[in-house]
């Protein structure tokens, strides 16, 4: 029976302190609308900068990855420093029994693969022609570069390295060119520099910002075996290589690879100029940083845009507090508590703030829905932007926040106001 007296008692204070504040909104329209309006501008500006820096950074990441996972890419180069009793400006020029001989020492290497490449090669089908950069490569070469084929394909296997087969497998764009949209080239036979290919797999169409001679969709690859018999090439245009240890440790690795080419080469393995590494785990980390300041930049923004939304809020109370001094007085002095004069404040200054942003929080989700449809051109650098849950997350703990300290100030000053001066005004 107490209990169900106290919950009578609180819900009545509740609802009276709800009475009051719907009593002040109503008399001052103009200026409550204009203090939830800084809300609203200010939730909409932090939720959609949100979005954006999550979704930018996530798509990068994507297309980033197009290139393959934490792979290191191997060019040959030119030396710049004289190194037992050898000159500057020789140049250093890979071959395919380097792979052999980096797998053997060094066995943090995973995969390794040769590349050819061909760019003047003449790929025909019928009346169609295109000249495509053409590079021979090992089965494994499928996997570091991520060159998944689409449906009913496949790319190079170990049986077409050993047999010295005459397949390709095309690029997306590459068979669409030649074979037309839609059209399943699998089987089919295309003319490389007059001889006849069969095509073993079409790529799956990938997203990929970053490539070393042309994108992946633009190119055709073939055995490595079948390339050497063709063209009798004895130099690699460059190796790709991933190590087990992923994304991390791949200065080591490189390290180890300098000091195996340059034993064998007579080179200084200090000297990065007589063979250029990419390693792209080391760029991503660069990368990553990049787009991690970029949101912490785009939060910093939306988060002061809302500040000032309540800066306003806090200045209203404050005005609030004047307005209603002589009734802060009256409750005082009847005996009510500094508790009860701070809740009063607190509660019509979250009321106000979480107004505000409720409707902040669904014109940020308009827009985003809007931006969602821009065309994949777009998407490819920008990706979908979207409302994930960490979004929503750090955005409420923001504006949690603001409302705190919007509210705070007034409330504690209204609550330490002396009860016989509030009666005096």
């Amino acid at each position: 029976m107490a209990t169900l007296k106290s919950f009578l008692v609180n819900a009545a204070y509740v609802l009276s302190l709800f009475r009051e504040f719907w009593g002040d909104m109503r008399a001052q329209k103009r200026r409550t609308m204009l203090t939830i309006f800084g809300i609203v501008w200010g939730t909409a500006a932090v939720v959609i900068m949100m979005a954006v820096g999550t979704s930018v950074k996530r798509q990068n990441m994507t297309n980033f990855r197009g290139l393959g996972d934490a792979i290191i890419l191997i060019f040959p180069g030119s030396t710049t420093k004289p190194y037992r009793g050898f000159g500057v400006d020789r140049q250093i020029r890979l071959q395919e029994s380097d792979v052999d001989l980096l797998k053997q020492q060094i066995p943090e290497i995973d995969k390794i693969s040769e590349e050819y490449a061909k760019y003047d090669g003449v790929l025909r089908y019928g009346t169609q022609v295109k000249s495509p950069l053409i590079a021979g490569v090992k089965p494994e070469y499928g996997d570091i570069r991520n060159e998944i084929p689409q449906a009913g394909g496949r790319f190079i296997n170990e049986q077409d390295m050993a047999e010295k087969r005459r397949v390709i497998f095309l690029g997306d764009q590459v068979s669409e060119f030649l074979f037309g949209k839609g059209n399943d080239p699998v089987g089919k036979f295309v003319s490389f520099n007059s001889v006849p290919f069969r095509v073993i797999g079409v790529l799956r169409a990938k997203t990929q910002n970053s490539s070393y001679n042309q994108r992946d969709t633009e190119r055709a690859f073939i055995p490595s075996t079948t390339y050497v018999s063709m063209f009798g090439e004895r130099f690699l245009e460059n190796m790709v290589v991933t190590h087990k240890s992923g994304w991390s440790n791949s200065k080591e690795v490189v390290k180890k690879i300098r000091t195996v080419l340059g034993a064998r080469y007579v080179f200084d393995p200090e000297d990065e100029n007589a063979i250029n590494i990419w390693d792209t785990a080391e760029f991503f980390e660069i990368f990553i940083v990049f787009f991690t300041a970029f949101n912490i930049f785009l939060v910093t923004m939306g988060a002061m845009t809302l500040g000032v939304g309540g800066l306003g809020v806090s200045n209203i109370m404050y005005v609030v507090v004047r307005e209603r001094t002589r009734e802060i007085g009256v409750k005082r002095a009847v005996g009510a508590r500094k508790w009860v004069i701070m809740t009063q404040f607190f509660a019509e200054t979250f009321f106000i703030t979480f107004v505000g942003a409720a409707i902040g929080f669904a014109i940020a989700w308009g827009i985003v829905g809007i931006a969602a449809r821009m065309p994949a051109s777009a998407k490819e650098a920008l990706g979908t932007p979207a409302i994930d849950p960490l979004v929503a997350l750090v955005s409420i703990a923001i504006i949690s926040v603001i409302a705190f300290l919007a509210g705070y100030f007034p409330a504690r000053k209204a609550a330490n106001l002396d009860p016989i001066e509030c009666l005096r005004y």
